[in-house]
């Protein structure tokens, strides 16, 4: 054989010595802290995301040799891929629904759930819509339900102009779609298609702010990084009171129906590993300062400590039966897992 052909590597500790022909050339073995390097697969809500890459963010800058990636293909696409077994964690913006955990049992995927944070949906307009400072839920049913013919604001409301009304939402695979579609049409997934729809609440944003007869939803983090480029809708609650999307009206319940709980479920049997375990527990630690950095609206700062109990007895499935909890405050959601 021709020497010059031949092509030798010997490993040794530290470098690696390649010999081509007669000539040697010693290269650097790749460091052995990232040969080392432990991943947490994370995916799911986009509503979700924001919170998930903080913890995530924070946790590596003390931990070097843990990678945490975190996805977005919203809740429904998450729950895929983590009852596929594919994902150690899946961020919600809904509990999981019934279908979902018939999923996960058909493919021996067992879960712990655990709430995180609490969010407000916001519906969102054009910042040069002067008209639509409040809408009522029966109004957004009027413009969101199946087979709506609302094309124009004066459609809407009497009073309201003659203004094209451009439409973005979630997608289908979206929590929050879930949610928003059950509190507005009174059934999850029940809404009119012609609208633009995207996982990405960045999209979402992009489209309101660009067309002056616009309207969307999505989570209210994204609403108080875009505040210049967008503006919020006040719901009429069922009280009669107008109210806007903020932590206060939130963590006290009257930003109704459209305040709901978020969480993050972990497998059972990734649980078990070091670095996942580690990973949640500095999560739900520093729960209260994440989800603030997130600009979302934290729980009572009391009630963490009791979440990473549950998760340390490895408290296993869902408190919701695979339903929506609609218009649930704060202290119910806690309450009904126990961490009241």
């Amino acid at each position: 054989m021709n020497a010059s052909a031949i092509i030798q590597r010997t490993l040794f500790r530290g470098a690696s010595t390649l010999l081509v022909g007669a000539a040697a050339v010693t290269l650097p073995l790749i460091p052995s802290a990232l040969a080392q390097q432990k991943t947490i697969k994370v995916d799911g809500s986009s509503t979700v995301y924001p919170i998930a890459e903080v913890a995530a963010s924070g946790f590596q800058k003390a931990n070097s040799s843990i990678k945490v990636t975190v996805g977005i293909s919203g809740t429904g696409g998450g729950f895929k891929k983590f009852c596929a077994g594919e994902l150690d964690i899946s961020n919600a913006s809904r509990p999981i629904l019934k279908k979902e955990m018939d999923a996960c049992k058909n493919k021996g995927i067992k879960y712990i759930e655990l709430p995180i944070a609490f969010d407000g949906i916001a519906v969102v307009v054009h910042p040069q819509n002067n008209w639509a400072k409040d809408l009522t839920v029966a109004e957004l049913k009027k413009i969101w339900e199946p087979g709506s013919k609302v094309k124009n604001w004066s459609q809407v409301r009497k009073g309201f102009p003659n203004v094209p009304i451009k439409l973005f939402g979630p997608g289908p695979d979206s929590g929050t779609f879930d949610y928003f579609t059950e509190a507005v049409n009174g059934k999850a997934k029940a809404s009119r298609t012609d609208y633009t729809p995207s996982e990405d609440d960045n999209v979402l944003v992009q489209g309101v702010a660009g067309d002056r007869g616009s309207l969307g939803y999505f989570g209210k983090s994204y609403l108080e990084a875009n505040k210049s480029r967008i503006k919020p809708v006040a719901i009429v609650s069922p009280s009669g009171s107008a109210v806007l999307p903020s932590d206060q009206t939130v963590q006290n319940g009257t930003y109704q129906p459209l305040s709901r709980p978020l969480f993050i479920y972990i497998r059972v049997d990734a649980a078990k590993r070091p670095e996942v375990k580690q990973f949640v527990s500095y999560f739900i630690n520093n729960g209260a300062a994440i989800t603030k950095k997130a600009k979302y609206t934290a729980l009572p700062g009391a009630s963490y400590p009791k979440i990473l109990a549950n998760f340390n007895k490895g408290k296993a499935g869902t408190v919701f039966n695979g339903q929506n909890d609609i218009g649930a405050t704060i202290a119910e959601v806690l309450d009904r897992e126990g961490v009241d």
